[in-house]
């Protein structure tokens, strides 16, 4: 395969470090909402999102976008949250083809229970290991991979100011 740029060994170390840490911070974030909250981190993110919207509402696409994820998993796990009554489905008032997501004072009191075991759940296994320095590099790092993923700046994240 002439023209391939593979990765050397110290590259491959850094991918795979940047891989099995990426899933387990995942995986310790979901297992603690599940045990504490009885919800995984993907419906946190969505009622953190919706809680974060001008008058807690967002389009199913502008919900979708901003918690970067797929419309048709995004519907499948706000129909979830609706059977749940955190979250509601409206049709928008001036276009009666637009679906908003509505999270109900029920689902901003849950949200408000699960958000201190997740931000400790967030500090223990991300910023404790770090020293604050390292905490300012990872984020400039973070934003410089960012800013290749998502040149047009779609999603939620603002860089460094």
């Amino acid at each position: 395969m002439d023209g391939v740029r593979w990765l050397d060994e110290d590259e491959q170390r850094t991918w795979r470090a940047f891989l099995w840490t990426s899933r387990l911070l995942n995986e310790a974030l979901d297992r603690q909402l599940q045990q504490d909250s009885g919800m995984p981190h993907a419906y946190y993110v969505i009622l953190v999102t919706l809680s974060e919207a001008p008058g807690r509402t967002l389009t199913m696409s502008e919900l979708a976008r901003t918690a970067c994820s797929s419309p048709s998993r995004l519907s499948h796990a706000v129909k979830r949250l609706e059977e749940r009554g955190w979250v509601r489905r409206v049709r928008h008032p001036d276009d009666r083809r637009t679906t908003l997501a509505k999270l109900t004072n029920e689902g901003f009191a849950v949200l408000a229970a699960a958000a201190p075991g997740h931000v400790e759940a967030v500090r223990r296994h991300l910023f404790d290991p770090l020293t604050r320095d390292q905490a300012h590099q990872l984020r400039d790092l973070l934003f410089s991979l960012l800013a290749g993923l998502d040149a047009e700046g779609l999603g939620p994240v603002q860089g460094p100011s």
